[in-house]
């Protein structure tokens, strides 16, 4: 979306109607959710100033929750013991990607980090990201 696409007194008025701001409580959160909602339904119908402020509200709601409820990260080996964990799958499961039971050993149990090539087999097997992985 161009600047140049924009008029200035239009985006005003969209400004003036949601009034954006930085969240900082969850009624802000809240209010600024639905605004987003209504802007959303409009679909192909939203101007390019709707555009531009729609965008504005979701970088705001993304910091908020961000900051809020931030996502732990994990490892590469918890990320693999938790999908095996929800697939019901054992570390003998895991011997078609590692090729050696000493070596998927090794990986579940700490001992040996995940290589790129494994982190690849391993993405493709759960269908997941490799970004998990490395």
């Amino acid at each position: 979306m161009s600047a140049l696409a924009i008029d200035d007194k239009k985006y005003a008025r969209v400004l003036a109607k949601v009034l954006p701001r930085v969240i900082s409580t969850e009624e802000e959160h809240e209010r600024t959710l639905a605004e987003v909602e209504k802007l959303m339904d409009k679909g192909e119908q939203r101007t390019a100033e709707e555009d531009a402020v729609l965008d504005l509200m979701v970088r705001l709601i993304t910091a908020y929750e961000e900051e809020r409820y931030p996502i732990p990260s994990f490892s590469p080996r918890d990320m693999l013991l938790y999908l095996m964990e929800q697939r019901g799958l054992r570390q003998a499961d895991l011997l078609p990607i590692f090729k050696s039971k000493g070596y998927a050993s090794d990986v579940v149990n700490g001992k040996r980090a995940i290589s790129k090539t494994h982190a690849r087999r391993l993405a493709e097997h759960f269908r997941v990201s490799i970004d998990l992985f490395i």
